[in-house]
């Protein structure tokens, strides 16, 4: 395991700023296959793995999260790879310690929805719990400093994990998808679904996935207004709306369709996220990170909203610098995350 202080001593200091977003990032790379975005990449090209680790911890994450995303049994069967299960998730977490240890981070161990979760047959219940077990068992063997459960689309299978994840002694940080408008998809309102699985003892909880900053941010709210325990937001940084809460509820003209690979004209600026990560510790969110398409960009400007140097803090722009911008683009650069500040 890493050293020094836990996720829950860090907790108790301050807010604990996360990164993921491998999938996409590595997506838009070249190392993952849109569409099945199973994460053979860390088998396949380790490097661009410790690469993407390494410049989220130089931009300030203070959780180097193993990937093993999709990293499943049943998901590894669509892509003939299922033979690679536990080599996969092995070398997800040694990866992920290995960069951790650069920087002092926590490593966290990763599980996510199965797509084998059915709340009305119960013989899914114990697929699930199977594929959970054998996924933590190994980064468990490996050594993490706590387990990341996301993307929950259904409470009945986030509480299957938070279980798994008790049995193996671990602290556990359990969030939702919020797909669809008001509920999980076996019907428990979001504000509903994060209390009953604090009430079960889970050590976080929270939202990540789908919602951008602004339709995530209100629901943030009422979340934390309801539990006691620490809570958590990870939004996808993508311009959403009441009128498209949603990444995947996005549409343009001209385009068919724009979730997944055609997301790029509503991604948020840096400026987005900065005041993502200011509000959001202003309602007292305790664990504040980024989801799907996150960039290290991104979490260097939210770790400086909050108030921290981080390494890559050294090549912060300078717009002074610039030989056409130069104190007019200080200026600019001041007044747009002002606004943002302000919006936020």
């Amino acid at each position: 395991m890493t050293t020094g202080l836990g996720i829950e001593e860090r907790l108790a200091q301050g807010v604990v700023l996360g990164a993921e977003g491998y999938v996409f990032e590595l997506e838009r790379r070249g190392y993952i296959k849109a569409g099945p975005y199973v994460p053979e990449v860390v088998l396949d090209f380790p490097d661009a793995v410790r690469q993407l680790h390494r410049e989220f911890l130089r931009a300030g994450a203070d959780v180097m999260v193993a990937l093993t995303y999709y990293a499943h049994r049943e998901k590894l069967r669509h892509v003939g790879r299922e033979n690679d299960l536990e080599a996969m998730n092995r070398a997800a977490v040694r990866l992920a310690r290995e960069v951790a240890q650069e920087g002092g981070a926590l490593v966290a161990g990763n599980v996510c929805n199965t797509w084998s979760y059915d709340p009305a047959d119960p013989a899914t219940s114990a697929t699930v719990r199977a594929q959970y077990t054998e996924q933590l068992g190994w980064a468990v063997d490996e050594g993490v400093d706590f387990v990341i459960s996301e993307t929950n689309d259904y409470l009945g299978e986030a509480l299957i994990a938070l279980e798994v994840i008790q049995e193996l002694g671990l602290p556990s940080m359990v969030t939702l998808a919020s797909t669809q408008p008001e509920t999980t998809r076996d019907g428990y309102d979001y504000v509903e679904a994060c209390r009953i699985l604090a009430d079960h003892g889970a050590t976080i909880v929270g939202l990540n996935c789908d919602r951008g900053p602004a339709t995530m941010l209100p629901l943030l709210e009422r979340i934390r207004a309801t539990v006691d325990c620490a809570v958590a937001a990870q939004p996808v940084p993508y311009r959403t709306s009441p009128a498209m809460p949603t990444m995947e509820s996005l549409r343009a003209d001209g385009v068919d369709r724009v979730f997944p690979l055609a997301l790029e004209p509503f991604s948020c600026t840096r400026f987005d996220m900065a005041a993502f990560a200011g509000a959001a510790r202003e309602l007292g969110v305790n664990y504040v990170g980024v989801c799907c398409g996150g960039a290290p960009h991104q979490v260097r400007a939210m770790a400086e909203a909050l108030g921290r140097q981080v390494p890559a803090s050294k090549y912060a722009p300078a717009m002074d610098l610039h030989p056409i911008l130069g104190v007019a683009g200080v200026a600019a650069d001041a007044n747009v995350l002002a606004a943002w500040n302000v919006a936020g």
